[in-house]
């Protein structure tokens, strides 16, 4: 076959993967793969969607993060490299604080570093670094609604991972990923169940005193001048937690009301404004008509760990220029483009 009869083929087999939301890898197999049951864990914005709403997309986004997870181990395998194991577990019944302290511990994150990173996409990009170096594989959803679901995770081990809708902004995908940590803790195959509040609940809070641990937090200026009695906390105070932390707004406003700084009432209300304005943020962003490269993309979806794995075993000549694309999902002629990316951010 010609080069051009294969840039054809290649052409053909993308446009099926994008129309019935399958890797391009399984339209390669010698024969189908068994039928994927897609589970039910996943971080929605809306509560009001159950399991049985889930979208073509969804399905595909789950499978997907599967397929990179065993893709992974293999591609560690044939380097002779092992995943580092990621050890920190909790229970329910634990207090928010201890949790929440030993997630820090576990991937290495101190206040002093996390001040440091002083822009958004610059915190997502630490916190995602400092959860693989833990050894979870960190994943981001590129074609999921944001009003569908805003993440997931799998706790299988080892390599357990967790996934961010990269439509969020950098601030909530952060906190998705601490949430969705909270619950491979827990042990519980990364379900995010929205009819067990106490869990959602649960994981929110540990995601909300990792971010914002309590004593730095009880110490700022902004704390510490906010009348103790008011429960309403202006915007402007929440934007300048959110900026000293680098958690959102959201997540801040979460954290004080686990410390009895605010109302579950003045939450709620506040939560609606915030729901409205990830609504606008998200038609924003999609009606933007910049849009990144394709190697960009597949580094920003794949994350650091898989791209870096890639990478690797295609400069050991241990994969082909075509297992790259059927990995990544990108075109051959863009590889030379992903090894000079990947050689700077991962």
């Amino acid at each position: 076959m010609g080069k051009r009869s294969r840039e054809t083929e290649y052409s053909a087999t993308s446009k099926l993967a994008a129309i019935y939301h399958r890797p391009l890898a399984a339209f390669y197999l010698s024969e189908a793969p068994p039928k994927f049951q897609v589970m039910h864990d996943f971080r929605r914005l809306s509560a009001e969607l159950s399991p049985a709403d889930n979208s073509p997309t969804l399905v595909y986004e789950i499978r997907k993060a599967y397929d990179r997870r065993e893709w992974a181990l293999d591609l560690m395998a044939d380097i002779e490299e092992s995943p580092k194991p990621f050890r920190a577990t909790a229970t329910a019944h634990e207090g928010v604080e201890q949790v929440a302290q030993r997630l820090r511990k576990a991937v290495g994150v101190s206040v002093e570093t996390q001040r440091r990173w002083r822009t958004d996409a610059e915190a997502f990009k630490q916190w995602r670094l400092t959860l693989e170096r833990a050894g979870i594989l960190t994943l981001q959803a590129s074609s999921l609604q944001l009003s569908e679901a805003r993440g997931f995770s799998i706790s299988m081990k080892p390599l357990p991972v967790v996934v961010a809708n990269i439509k969020d902004a950098p601030r909530g995908r952060i906190f998705t990923l601490l949430h969705e940590t909270t619950h491979i803790m827990l042990n519980e195959g990364g379900i995010c169940d929205l009819h067990d509040s106490e869990t959602e609940a649960f994981c929110n809070r540990v995601a909300g005193a990792a971010l914002f641990p309590k004593a730095e937090l009880l110490g700022t200026a902004v704390v510490q001048e906010h009348r103790k009695s008011d429960p309403v906390w202006k915007d402007f105070e929440l934007q300048e937690l959110s900026r000293e932390f680098g958690g959102s707004r959201e997540a801040a406003l979460v954290r004080l009301l686990t410390l009895g700084l605010t109302t579950q009432r003045y939450y709620e209300d506040t939560r609606k404004t915030f729901l409205q304005q990830y609504e606008q943020q998200q038609r924003e962003r999609e009606a933007s008509t910049s849009f990144p490269p394709p190697h960009v993309i597949a580094i920003s979806s794949a994350g650091p760990m898989f791209t870096s794995l890639v990478v690797k075993n295609f400069n050991l000549e241990k994969i082909t220029a075509s297992d790259v694309s059927d990995y990544l999902g990108i075109r051959p002629k863009h590889i030379k483009d992903l090894q000079i990316e990947s050689s700077t951010k991962v």
